[in-house]
C-alpha cells in the first residue's frame, strides 16, 4: 500500500531532516509532535501538529499527546476489512501508513553521574513504545521505523515501488521495533529494580549477532547474541567458533588488568603465561617460556599495537586467535599469511567510564545465576601485610603481578610469579596443594627457578601445608585472601620460613 501519511516523533534527530524532505517530495503528509515538528518547520518542511490531527490538545506538559484513538485507530485498523473500514469512517479515523519514532533517552540519562530518580522517571517514554507496538502489530499495512539507519532502506523501496514498501521490509522493521521496546522496558525495570532494592525478576533480550557452526562440541547448536561487534573487529581469518569467543572474552578480561605493555597466552580460558616488558617481543618470551607446550593452538592477546618483531616471534607456533588494539601494517601482512589464524582488533576496554558494570550469567538446571562481574580492586597491599617480615619492593611487584593473573585462572588456582612474568600456573584442581604441585611442575618443565618468587592463591590456604609447599618450592612471598580458621597457623608457618605474606581480604573463585 502506498505511504500517504506519516507520523514522525523522534528524540534522536540524526538524518531526520533529509528523510522528511524526501517524504515530502513523494507527496507524503507529515504529522508530528513537539520538538520534532518545530525542527521540520524550521527546515521549511510542512508538518501538521498531532493536536490538529486528533482534535485534542497536548496536555500534562506533553505527557499525553499521541495516546488517542485517532492515532492508534489509524495504526491498528485492518485495511480492506469491511468492519474496520466502516468503524474508521464512522469515527473520522484517517490511516497512518508510516510511523517514525525513537524513544526518550532513558539509558543515556541513567548513566550520567549523580542522576536523580525523578530525572530518570521523566525519561520513561509512554507514547513512543505504544505507537511502535501498534504500528508493528499491523505491519501488514504499516511501516515502522525506530532506527535512523533504516531511513534509506524505506526511501529506496518507496522510490522503486511507487511509494510502497515490501512486506519483507515491514516485517523486519516491525521485529526490530519489538526488540527495541523490549530492551527499553528491560532497562527501565532493571534500573528501578536496583534503585528500589528489590529482586522481583531478571530478564534479558539481545539481538542476534550470528549463528555459529556449532557450540562447544559439534553436536551442540549455538549462536552469538549481544553487542560483540562493538568490542571486537575481525580483521582476518576463519569464522569464529563458540570456543574462540569464550577464549577471546577471557583474554580481553585478563589483559585489561595490566596498564604496562603486556602479552598473555591463554588456552581454554586459562592463562598459560603472562609477561610484561616495554619491548613486546621480550614480553612475549616471558609469557611463552612459562609453558612452551600449552600455547599450541591457543589465544594470544597484547595491550599495545602489535609490531613486526612480536609478529615474527608469534608465527613460530600455531595459534587460533591473536588480539590487539591495533596491528602494524607489516605485522598484519605477515600474520595474514596464515589463513587459519584469526586476527581480532580490540575496540575498547571492558571497563568504559560511565557504563554500568556488566553481569556474569551462568545457566543452571531450572534457572540462571546472575552476579556482578568480579571487578574488586586490590588496593594498597602495603597496609595488608600479616607476616613479621614485610615484602621487598620486588616481592611486592611480584605479588601484584601474580594476583592480577590468578584472578583469571580456574579454581583452585595457584600462580608463581616474578615482578614482570608468570613462572608457574596451576589451574582447576580439587586441592589447592595439587594446584601448587602442578604450578611447580610446570615451572620445572620450563626450566624456570621459583627462588625468590611470589605465590598467589585465589582463595585462602585452609592449612599451612599449601604455604609450606610454596616456600619449599622457593617462594619468598605469598598473597592470598585470608579468612581461614587456621590463618594463625598459616601466618606462623610463613614467619618460620621468613615468607612475607599479604592478606587481600578479597577472594577470586572462578568456576
Amino acid at each position: 500500500m502506498k505511504i500517504q501519511r506519516a507520523l514522525i516523533s523522534v528524540s534522536n534527530k540524526s538524518g531526520l531532516v533529509e528523510f522528511a524532505r524526501e517524504l515530502e517530495k513523494q507527496g507524503v503528509e507529515i504529522i508530528s509532535t513537539g520538538g520534532t515538528a518545530k525542527l521540520l518547520r524550521e527546515e521549511k518542511i510542512k508538518a501538521t501538529d498531532i493536536s490538529t490531527f486528533t482534535g485534542f490538545p497536548e496536555i500534562l506538559e506533553g505527557r499525553v499527546k499521541t495516546l488517542h484513538p485517532k492515532v492508534h485507530g489509524a495504526l491498528l485498523y485492518l485495511r480492506e476489512d469491511k468492519e474496520h473500514e466502516a468503524a474508521a469512517r464512522e469515527h473520522g479515523i484517517e490511516p497512518i501508513d508510516l510511523v517514525v519514532v525513537n524513544l526518550y533517552p532513558f539509558e543515556e540519562t541513567i548513566v550520567k553521574p549523580g542522576v536523580k530518580l525523578a530525572e530518570a522517571i521523566a525519561q520513561i517514554d509512554i507514547g513512543g513504545p505504544s505507537m511502535l507496538r501498534s504500528a508493528s502489530k499491523n505491519y501488514q499495512s504499516v511501516t515502522v521505523v525506530v532506527d535512523p539507519a533504516d531511513y534509506q532502506a524505506v526511501l529506496d523501496e518507496m522510490r522503486d515501488k511507487k511509494g510502497e514498501t515490501t512486506l519483507k521490509l515491514r516485517e523486519r522493521l516491525a521485529i526490530k521495533a519489538f526488540i527495541t521496546t523490549s530492551a527499553y522496558d528491560r532497562a527501565i525495570a532493571t534500573y528501578l529494580n536496583e534503585k528500589q532494592q528489590t529482586e522481583t525478576s531478571f530478564s534479558i533480550s539481545l539481538p542476534l549477532v550470528s549463528r555459529l557452526r556449532y557450540g562447544e562440541n559439534p553436536h551442540q547448536k549455538a549462536a552469538l547474541y549481544g553487542n560483540f561487534p562493538e568490542h571486537f573487529e575481525k580483521l582476518h581469518g576463519k569464522e569464529l567458533s563458540f570456543n574462540n569467543l569464550l577464549d577471546i572474552s577471557a583474554a580481553a578480561d585478563l589483559i585489561d588488568e595490566f596498564p604496562e605493555p603486556t602479552v598473555a597466552i591463554l588456552k581454554h580460558t586459562n592463562p598459560c603465561g603472562v609477561g610484561s616488558d616495554p619491548d613486546l617481543r621480550e614480553a612475549w618470551l616471558k609469557a611463552f617460556h612459562t609453558d612452551k607446550q600449552a600455547p599450541f593452538g591457543g589465544i594470544i592477546v597484547v595491550n599495545r599495537p602489535l609490531d613486526l618483531p612480536l609478529a615474527k616471534a608469534i608465527t613460530e607456533i600455531f595459534s587460533e586467535v591473536i588480539i590487539a588494539p591495533e596491528f602494524a601494517p607489516d605485522a598484519r601482512a605477515l600474520l595474514q599469511k596464515k589463513k587459519n589464524l584469526r586476527l581480532m582488533r580490540a575496540l575498547r576496554p571492558a571497563a568504559v567510564p560511565n557504563e554500568k558494570p556488566e553481569h556474569d550469567l551462568c545457566s543452571i538446571r531450572g534457572g540462571i545465576l546472575v552476579q556482578d562481574k568480579d571487578a574488586a580492586e586490590l588496593g594498597n597491599i602495603a597496609t595488608k601485610v600479616v607476616s613479621k617480615r614485610p615484602p621487598s619492593r620486588n616481592e611486592m611487584a611480584a605479588m601484584i603481578f601474580g594476583w592480577r593473573v590468578v584472578k583469571h585462572v580456574k579454581s583452585n588456582a595457584i600462580v608463581y610469579a616474578g615482578a614482570d612474568r608468570t613462572l608457574g600456573i596451576g589451574a582447576g584442581q580439587m586441592s589447592r596443594v595439587d594446584a601448587s604441585r602442578i604450578a611447580v611442575w610446570k615451572a620445572t618443565e620450563a626450566g624456570l627457578s621459583l627462588q625468590g618468587s611470589a605465590v598467589a592463591s585465589d582463595a585462602f590456604f585452609p592449612f599451612p601445608d599449601g604455604l609450606i609447599a610454596a616456600a619449599e618450592a622457593g617462594a619468598t612471598a605469598a598473597i592470598q585472601p585470608g579468612g581461614s580458621v587456621r590463618d594463625d597457623e598459616v601466618i606462623a608457618a610463613a614467619n618460620e620460613r621468613k615468607v612475607a605474606m599479604v592478606f587481600t581480604g578479597v577472594r577470586h573463585f572462578r568456576h
